[in-house]
């Protein structure tokens, strides 16, 4: 019977690799190689972003939407933290796959030591910050009452995580820049069972509320930490899983010129993450003045959305890794020809994907909120969230092709002129007009929309393929980058 499973559903995967390769979206051989690196990062990414997601919806059954809002205000925060996180290890994927790509594992491994330690520089005072202060950050966005109480007790539990969180992105883009997405897959897939276990018994089971979400959440997050940490050092999983760019603590844990590429590639990254990060809080202040069920569908729409965002880590870091070999064994043109394959098939999975969750948005806002003027209003921030997240996940593929390359000025600029030159005008222009609450379903949709067409324009232009050859292996560390 299993095998016959199998083989019917091998059958299924090749009649769509032909129909996808007859119709001219991407090459056979290229979407092996694409689906192999995508695929267990598109299983990591929604593992990774269902915490949040199964927190949200067991604390909407158990409290309501007041504590679904104060959990809408402490995720703001945290995701800002993550952003950063995300920023570096963007970085951190570009220099290891151009450099293991040109068979420098050693200096590999040197950029991945020197990302854990700027990791731990930048998120020690987040840690401290976001402690100590939480009840006055969250009353800040427009949290008060109940939503204030559950919002500063989830980021008080949560915030200690974070240090894990660093380590665990940096050790994950580590796999992927050497080619191995499997790996971080299975551990973090784990930490997200583990997270449904523990959320729903202490929420459910134990009564602990909120605290009990943060609680599950943190000690899901430390478990995959500890497991990456034992490949990054070297070790196998049962003869797998090992890092072929080891960290450890013989040799050298500085280069000058290293960190200098290392902080000028990771830098717009950063910079674009939080900025991006740093929009939803104004978003959340206006869908405060509508009042606390807006916020709250305003975060499921923005959860849904990076739910279906998971294919965008697979197809995003897929580009970057492959772009980035290829690069690195200077082969320009085929590395274009990966870059428009996987944007391509992004476009395609978008586009389907995205017209499911429209199709469903009701029933989907029903698992979060059960008032029936509570529901309607989430399903049409659902229905926004499909919508934008088709230019998401084209953009993703784009800028994961860029950064392959190094090239991370162009995409923090697109994303700079997306988030605060139209979509956030357009929410604050719902917020003074009687376009109300639509002002928010444009600024879901125009955040992504302008920076994929923005990057797209870039990706074209072949302009990256020169600020490419400074990061290379035997690339000189002064060469101007190229505008």
């Amino acid at each position: 019977m299993l095998s016959r499973l199998r083989r019917g559903v091998a059958r299924v995967a090749e009649a769509v690799a032909g129909a996808l390769h007859r119709a001219g979206v991407i090459d056979r051989s290229r979407l092996d190689e694409t689906m192999g690196l995508a695929w267990p990062r598109i299983v990591t990414g929604f593992a990774i972003m269902s915490k949040n997601t199964v927190d949200l919806a067991v604390i909407g059954y158990a409290m309501g939407v007041s504590a679904v809002a104060g959990l809408g205000y402490a995720f703001a925060f945290w995701q800002l933290a993550k952003f950063v996180s995300i920023g570096l290890a963007g970085g951190t994927v570009s220099l290891v796959s151009q450099n293991y790509g040109g068979d420098e594992r050693g200096r590999a491994g040197l950029v991945v030591k020197q990302s854990l330690i700027v990791a731990g520089l930048l998120v020690a005072p987040i840690v401290a910050g976001y402690v100590l202060g939480a009840e006055r950050l969250i009353a800040l966005v427009g949290g008060e009452g109940a939503a204030l109480s559950a919002g500063t007790t989830y980021l008080v539990v949560t915030a200690p995580a974070l240090a894990f969180e660093f380590f665990n992105m940096i050790a994950s883009r580590t796999y992927a820049g050497v080619g191995d997405t499997r790996t971080p897959m299975v551990a973090r897939a784990g930490g997200a069972v583990l997270n449904v276990v523990l959320t729903t018994w202490l929420v459910l089971g134990a009564g602990l509320g909120v605290f009990g979400a943060g609680l599950g959440t943190a000690l899901s997050i430390a478990a995959v930490g500890l497991v990456l940490a034992w490949g990054m050092t070297g070790r196998s999983y049962f003869g797998r899983g090992a890092s072929p760019v080891p960290v450890g603590r013989s040799g050298p844990w500085l280069d000058v010129g290293l960190s200098r590429q290392l902080l000028r590639v990771s830098a717009p990254l950063i910079a674009r993450r939080v900025a991006e990060g740093v929009v939803v809080f104004p978003l959340l202040w206006i869908a405060s003045s509508f009042g606390e069920a807006v916020v709250a569908a305003l975060e499921v729409g923005r959860r849904v959305r990076a739910l279906l965002g998971s294919f965008s880590w697979g197809f995003s870091i897929a580009a970057s890794t492959l772009v980035g070999q290829r690069l690195g064994s200077g082969e320009e043109s085929l590395a274009t020809a990966y870059g428009r394959d996987v944007i391509a098939l992004s476009a395609v999975v978008y586009v389907l994907a995205s017209a499911a969750v429209i199709a469903a948005a009701t029933p989907i806002a029903g698992a979060f909120v059960d008032d029936p003027a509570a529901v309607s209003a989430t399903a049409a921030f659902v229905v926004a969230a499909g919508v934008s997240a088709v230019p998401l996940g084209i953009d993703g593929s784009i800028t994961g092709s860029l950064r392959g390359a190094g090239d991370t000025r162009w995409p923090f600029i697109a994303s700079m002129i997306g988030l605060y030159a139209v979509a956030l005008p357009a929410a604050l222009v719902g917020l003074a007009t009687p376009l109300g609450v639509g002002g928010l379903y444009v600024a879901l949709v125009a955040e992504k929309l302008v920076p994929a067409g923005l990057n797209g324009y870039r990706f074209r232009s072949n302009r990256w393929q020169a600020v490419s050859r400074q990061y290379r292996p035997g690339g000189s560390d002064g060469e101007k980058e190229a505008g």
